[in-house]
């Protein structure tokens, strides 16, 4: 991941621990003039970092914005792919449209797309998703696993087992549930959506787009109303406010290490924990697909990921896709 000047600075800054940092020191060890430092200082407080110049001494940091910028993110990353190329935004339409063409361009297992909002933030059946500037994690992780596109088709439930494990180790009192196929509530309200995408040939997936949109640090009266008897936070949940960027980094971790045993192992080595962590199993549950609505018990899942209901007559049904509410 290539580094800004500023983004240079701004890491020996944020590594210093509160110490000054001099900014002839920077200036030398960079290779440029004190007055370039003092322009992307400049630029650093209009970001919303604070510092206090010290004399003789130099730079301390006295404040950090909840930002997720790739130097914040790095702060926090211990990963070996994911996460190490990222493009960041301050606006954009979708991390998901961005994510498809860079993939086309070939770029590299475990990029990130990740921005402070955006204005079509979308999931499943192209549902908007509400995406408000500095509140969440709307991202999108380009991914290239060696598996067929038949085998693909569970990994949604791969990346809600690893967010879901990321959640609950930085909060450890909140419990998120998965909502088969794609959703992660607290208390029965939607917290988390996750939409997989893919690029693919007959025989092969050339990129896997997976898009996470978290509600990070809204609090009631940010949900729109039409949303806010189905919607909350991780800061509702919490009761404190969310480090977005060590959040995004322990997902990547989480999901690297998923994602390896899942493309050796298969879903199989996963679904004991995905069921563990599940709503929906032995719930009541109405299923709407494209053609027909129809109940049952939700008694479980493949090895593949796919929902198995138990009807009223004790027939079991498959349920590759559709909408379910748990009754």
């Amino acid at each position: 991941m290539s580094m800004s000047m500023k983004d240079e600075i701004l890491k020996r800054l944020l590594a210093s621990s509160g110490e000054a940092v001099s900014g002839q020191e920077l200036a030398d060890s960079l290779g440029v003039s004190r007055t370039a430092i003092w322009k992307h200082m400049q630029t650093l407080q209009e970001e919303g970092y604070t510092f206090e110049t010290v004399k003789k001494k130099g730079y301390m940091l006295t404040g950090v914005p909840n930002s997720l910028s790739p130097t914040q993110i790095e702060l926090f990353l211990n990963t070996e792919r994911f996460g190490r190329e990222i493009h960041y935004f301050d606006v954009v339409d979708s991390t998901q449209t961005i994510a498809h063409k860079l993939a086309q361009e070939g770029a590299p297992d475990g990029t990130i797309v990740i921005s402070e909002e955006q204005t079509a933030g979308r999931g499943r059946m192209a549902r908007p998703w509400e995406s408000a500037n500095g509140t969440g994690i709307w991202m999108t992780i380009i991914l290239r696993p060696d598996v067929s596109p038949q085998q693909a088709s569970s990994f949604t439930l791969v990346v809600a087992v690893a967010v879901t494990m990321a959640i609950k180790t930085l909060y450890k009192h909140v419990e998120p549930t998965i909502k088969w196929p794609n959703d992660l509530l607290i208390n029965g309200k939607k917290c988390t959506g996750i939409l997989t995408e893919m690029q693919a040939e007959a025989d092969l997936v050339q990129a896997l787009l997976v898009g996470i949109g978290i509600n990070a640090n809204q609090l009631e009266s940010d949900f729109s109303p039409d949303i806010a008897d189905i919607a909350t936070s991780l800061r509702i949940a919490a009761g404190e406010e969310i480090n977005r960027a060590a959040l995004v980094a322990t997902i990547l971790q989480y999901l690297e290490q998923f994602t390896a045993l899942y493309v050796k192992e298969g879903f199989s080595s996963i679904k004991a924990l995905w069921e563990q962590m599940s709503c929906t199993i032995g719930q009541r549950i109405e299923v709407t697909t494209l053609r027909e609505r129809f109940e049952g018990i939700a008694s479980g899942i493949t090895d593949d990921g796919v929902l198995q209901l138990t009807q009223n007559d004790g027939t079991i049904r498959t349920i590759y896709s559709g909408d379910i509410k748990i009754l």
